[in-house]
């Protein structure tokens, strides 16, 4: 027996060493964490669990059969996140690459089956160089495998992907499924196909980095939720992800202590400028709004004329979205658009509260918005805030113009709550524009056009460039001072908490992809 549990403690100490000595130190000269050093900073100290530590690979061909290593190149276990169970894969580059084979896939995908039947995150560190080659097809129906269990647990337990090294080929689409993906800078990258097929095929000269690089999926593609300057600050990212979130769609996130006060905030009357034109930042509403130094922003770099992030408010955690005028006057456009309808049904899956700020101009005009499908892609932020659940208040903050009115949560779409600053303006466009259509034969007539066109500009902003005429109709629950935002809002999502729905009997609806 003791020559059984001897041999026993040596694999478990050879499966620990994953590829060996020589090639750990090699990514630590890279300045990157080993899939155990990974898991180990990411857990809280002691409590991680591994499953499957003694797997190998079957395969015989090509030599491999003399390349065996316990684990077959990834760690799968279990442990608390700051004392919340979550469950957690990390490839393991030292092993093959981290390319994944038949075993591989199996052992993440008993771990996302656990997930699912447990009710907790699923968290995936990603460093591999995508399929087995000398495993054939064996390896491409393990990655569908895991597709298939990224679409089964959508909705229904948070999935975050973490791309730490090299993510190409088939194995991206995982990643793409999960709820967040998150990437660092320099060490990691994505692309279905890498430069040299690039290259053959379009003849093109590109970079791994700049083909799939953090920067490029955060700022041109969208891929990357979140970027990190290393492993290190990706896992500490992952870790306050968490902590905005519940462990799966059957419960609620977790209240952080919060004891109420005057909640007033006189910074935020001097935010809005007294000039309709002139850009503010609405980070600086959101900061007067929520509770301190709580705003944790998604797609900080991309689409920037829209902001979406998670916040408490009251201790409690919120989903934001607000119009940015610092970026295209705040407007509605292709990017915008998708970045806010999938931040709006991540959080109506895991009953997340929407707070929608708007100050919106309209939709972003353009060949080539009209040509990349602004209606459809328009259309899906619409769809998302229509059918979304849980708890939605909107403030307008100045702008409300067009169809964007609209979209941007109204009372019309189905929003619970919707409050406005004396500066909103909610009309079918601006007063301009407005004068410029209706009053075209007395500007045309006068005998001085330009001092006709203020004079009509004046008139048609003091009726309609204001959130009176709307609140009269009840469009407007009530025409708040700013002051006041923080607490009318903490109040109307307290009073909401309990809200239901009941949704009509159907498979799905089916959204403008």
């Amino acid at each position: 027996m003791d020559d059984k549990i001897k041999t026993l403690q040596e694999k478990v100490a050879l499966a620990k060493l994953g590829g060996g000595e020589q090639r750990i130190e090699k990514q630590h000269a890279k300045k990157k964490l080993t899939a155990r050093e990974r898991i180990a900073y990411l857990l809280d100290e002691g409590s991680f669990e591994e499953i499957g530590i003694l797997v190998t690979h079957r395969t015989t061909d090509f030599g491999m059969e003399k390349e065996i290593y316990y684990g077959d190149g990834v760690v799968t276990g279990y442990g608390t996140v700051n004392g919340r169970l979550v469950y957690v894969f990390a490839q393991d580059f030292t092993v093959f690459g981290g390319a994944l084979s038949e075993t591989h896939a199996e052992k993440i995908c008993k771990i996302m089956d656990l997930a699912v039947k447990v009710g907790a995150p699923m968290i995936g560190l990603n460093d591999s160089g995508g399929a087995r080659i000398q495993e054939g097809v064996r390896s491409l129906g393990g990655y569908a495998d895991i597709f298939y269990r990224n679409v089964q647990a959508s909705g229904v337990i948070p999935q975050i992907s973490a791309i730490m090294g090299p993510c190409a080929g088939g194995a991206v689409y995982s990643p793409a499924m999960t709820d967040f993906t998150m990437m660092v800078e320099d060490t990691s990258y994505m692309f279905v196909t890498g430069p040299n097929v690039v290259k053959t095929v379009t003849n093109e000269e590109v970079t791994s980095e700049e083909l799939g690089g953090a920067s490029t999926h955060s700022t041109k593609s969208g891929v990357a939720h979140v970027t990190s300057a290393n492993d290190i600050e990706c896992l500490e990212d992952v870790k306050k992800l968490l902590s905005y979130l519940p462990q799966s769609n059957a419960e609620f996130p977790e209240a952080l202590p919060f004891t109420p006060g005057e909640e007033i905030r006189e910074e935020l009357s001097t935010i809005v400028p007294d000039n309709p034109n002139k850009p503010y930042d609405m980070h600086d509403v959101i900061q007067g709004i929520i509770d301190e130094d709580s705003f944790y922003e998604i797609h900080k770099d991309y689409a920037e004329n829209i902001i979406v992030g998670f916040a408490r408010l009251g201790g409690k955690s919120i989903g934001i979205i607000a119009n940015q005028p610092l970026f295209l006057a705040g407007v509605l456009d292709v990017n915008s658009s998708k970045k806010a309808a999938r931040f709006t049904r991540f959080c109506d899956c895991f009953n997340i509260p929407l707070l929608v700020l708007e100050d919106v101009p309209g939709f972003l005009p353009g060949t080539d918005q009209e040509w990349n499908g602004i209606i459809v892609h328009g259309a899906k932020l619409l769809y998302a805030l229509s059918e979304a659940t849980v708890p939605r208040v909107t403030v307008i903050t100045r702008k409300a113009y067009g169809g964007a009115y609209d979209v941007m949560n109204s009372k019309h779409i189905g929003a619970d709550l919707n409050f406005a600053w004396p500066t909103a303006e909610i009309a079918v466009m601006g007063a301009k524009g407005a004068s410029e259509i209706i009053f075209r034969k007395e500007i045309k007539a006068a005998d001085d056009p330009e001092a006709k066109l203020a004079e009509k500009e004046a008139e048609y902003a003091d009726k309609f460039a204001n959130p009176y005429r709307a609140a009269q109709r009840g469009f407007i629950d009530e025409v708040i001072l700013p002051k006041d935002t923080r607490r009318k809002l903490i109040k109307a999502f307290s009073m909401l908490e309990n809200k239901e729905v009941d949704q009509p009997k159907r498979k799905h609806g089916n959204i403008p992809l």
